[in-house]
């Protein structure tokens, strides 16, 4: 397993955000809907082998991309403490890089409360694009009558 895919998990392992969750390499794809699938995949900025990013792509099964949304992992977990470390004195944005041909956290590994809110995130961008629930039931329409 990839550090990627690792990585990925513990995001979107547990089908709490989308369904059939399957990962490949650095892509995590899943379902939201019958003709709905979404892809999330961590992505560069224009540094290579910095990924400072996870990209949320919604896709149609018969016409393609339908919408996709860029997570910045400094505009969504926003600057880190690095414990004893005076080279980083404000913190860090976190971020994956490839270091001697080892994929690792830079300076700061994220906390189980960081990957929550960054999988609150995800979650909350794809609400926009579910079906939307019915909120009264049959019995409760029977007992308003």
């Amino acid at each position: 397993m990839t550090t990627f895919e690792k990585e990925l998990r513990k995001l979107f392992d547990h089908d709490t955000v989308f369904t059939d969750a399957r990962f490949v390499g650095r892509t995590c794809y899943g379902r939201i809907s019958d003709n709905l699938r979404v892809r999330a995949e961590f992505v560069t900025l224009g540094y290579a082998d910095k990924y400072e990013a996870l990209k949320v792509s919604l896709i149609n099964r018969n016409e393609g991309v339908v919408d996709s949304a860029l997570l910045r992992f400094q505009e969504v977990l926003g600057r880190k403490p690095v414990a004893n470390n005076p080279n980083f004195k404000d913190g860090i944005t976190p971020h994956l890089w490839v270091y001697q041909g080892k994929l690792e956290w830079y300076a700061y590994q994220p906390t189980p409360a960081d990957f929550e809110k960054l999988t609150d995130v995800v979650d909350n961008y794809l609400e926009v694009f579910r079906e939307p629930i019915q909120a009264v039931s049959n019995s409760m329409t029977q007992i308003m009558a």
